[in-house]
């Protein structure tokens, strides 16, 4: 067989994967004792796990996670109250399905951010989309969209993406306007997406936070009532492990 115009042929279908793999097995002394079929699953199987990477880098860069976080990296060690059992389940991902939310409160430095981004992290894994953004710079990007007349699309990439991760809840009082947004959001959202909100506030502080009452009350049943929960303390984990992720 000539190799060349078979790797031709594979490039120009777009089959890298395979590409590379008869390229490779091509210059293997041993590959001549492998029949037929077993040729043909070696060259799937890297096509499948080529197809599998560029997914998965293409899913990352769309989600814009702020760490560079992944399940093999949580540090239970640390006394914070992190329960191992519920963040394994957290990260098969069943709850996204189920289109469950996620609250994730605790002192600043205990490492909501970080474990966020590692759900994040399996869901881009999972092929699921998934968008990362702290909430004060998102209600800035909102308004500016607004401004030029790109709200309702902005409103609807929002509502699709199938995980987004609101990060920084709480930090500072909502105007009129960003609680229309809020509410905004996750009504598009409600039982057909799921959100991860981390925060330095307890749950029980988000209404009087939100700031008025029915407001409150239409975007905290939209978001805790099926939200999963993780209560985290101690002391930051900043101070404690400085070159250590959270």
């Amino acid at each position: 067989m000539l190799t060349h115009p078979t790797l031709d042929q594979l490039n120009t279908l777009g089959l890298y994967g395979m590409a590379k793999a008869f390229s490779e097995l091509d210059k293997h002394g041993d590959s001549a004792t492998l029949n037929h079929a077993e040729w043909l699953g070696l060259l799937l199987d890297r096509e499948m796990t080529h197809r599998h990477d560029k997914r998965l880098i293409a899913r990352l860069r769309h989600a814009r996670l702020r760490h560079q976080a992944t399940p093999e990296d949580v540090d239970y060690r640390n006394p914070r109250g992190l329960d191992r059992r519920l963040l394994q389940t957290l990260f098969q991902g069943d709850w996204i399905d189920a289109h469950d939310n996620l609250a994730l409160c605790g002192p600043t430095g205990i490492g909501k951010s970080w474990l966020a981004c590692a759900i994040g992290h399996k869901a881009c894994r999972d092929n699921r989309s998934v968008l990362y953004a702290r909430f004060p710079r998102l209600l800035e990007d909102l308004a500016l969209a607004r401004g030029d007349g790109r709200i309702a699309r902005k409103l609807k990439s929002l509502g699709q993406v199938e995980l987004l991760i609101l990060d920084d809840w709480g930090l500072q009082p909502l105007d009129a306007q960003a609680r229309h947004d809020l509410l905004e959001i996750l009504e598009d959202r409600y039982g057909r997406r799921s959100t991860i909100v981390t925060s330095q506030l307890p749950v029980s502080a988000w209404h009087h936070a939100i700031g008025d009452n029915t407001y409150a009350d239409a975007i905290l049943d939209r978001l805790v009532h099926n939200a999963h929960r993780i209560e985290l303390e101690g002391e930051s984990m900043r101070r404690a492990q400085p070159t250590l992720p959270a």
